[in-house]
């Protein structure tokens, strides 16, 4: 839509139909029609208070569906879905857990750009990192960023990124969303490895390392 607003808009200028076609080519815009041919420098037009030439805005607002009193409906326009792996190696005597490799498999409709695909993916598993085994509020004691663990890319292990494409029929170039998605399933990831690992199930995050030596000696007290 924005693409032909903005179309329309350079054919207005010249007083062309929607039929003509448009080139760039040299710095030019080139509307022809009729084998008649209007070049239209770009540095010799007026841009707006904004610098621009010619410009378009649009919205598109995806069709939705509210939940019903018995919760069911269609609240977003697209859906994300994601599968990942942890691989973890946990010290049972002292409670720590080193991750050592994650497997993360999204669905991105369509990866208009791979890497920042990759980036994205990598930067929401440091953020699950951290929430699954470092960063923990204590309320008037975490005042700083040395109460406040974080994670650190020495604390960031190998992650191989599998890209999924399905299309989505309501996202640009069928591209759909790609944020909360790998935060969210990164923690439990990690628990499940600690799980299968001690056999140890963690309910609730960070998991510090007197929290699971303290649960590891539980099971092995019973």
């Amino acid at each position: 839509r924005c693409a032909s607003a903005l179309r329309a808009s350079i054919l207005r200028h010249v007083n062309a139909s929607s039929s003509a076609t448009l080139n760039v080519r040299d710095g030019a815009l080139s509307v022809s029609e009729n084998n008649v041919t209007h070049d239209l420098p770009l540095s010799e037009l007026a841009p707006d208070t904004d610098g621009y030439v010619f410009r378009a805005e649009e919205t598109y607002d995806p069709p939705t569906k509210a939940l019903d009193e018995n919760g069911q409906g269609d609240p977003y326009a697209q859906y994300g879905y994601a599968a990942q792996l942890a691989v973890v190696e946990v010290d049972t005597a002292l409670g720590t857990v080193k991750p050592l490799r994650f497997v993360a498999a999204h669905d991105v409709g369509q990866a208009i750009n791979p890497m920042l695909v990759e980036g994205q993916v990598q930067g929401g598993i440091a953020q699950g990192l951290g929430m699954a085994l470092m960063e923990e509020f204590i309320p008037h004691k975490t005042e700083n960023l040395h109460d406040y663990l974080i994670p650190t890319i020495g604390d960031v292990p190998p992650i191989e990124t599998l890209i999924i494409e399905e299309p989505d029929a309501h996202g640009p170039f069928g591209a759909k969303g790609l944020g909360e998605h790998v935060l969210i399933p990164t923690a439990p990831a990690i628990l499940n490895a600690i799980k299968h690992a001690t056999g140890v199930r963690m309910c609730s995050v960070p998991v510090t390392p007197s929290k699971l030596h303290a649960a590891i000696k539980d099971l092995q007290d019973d």
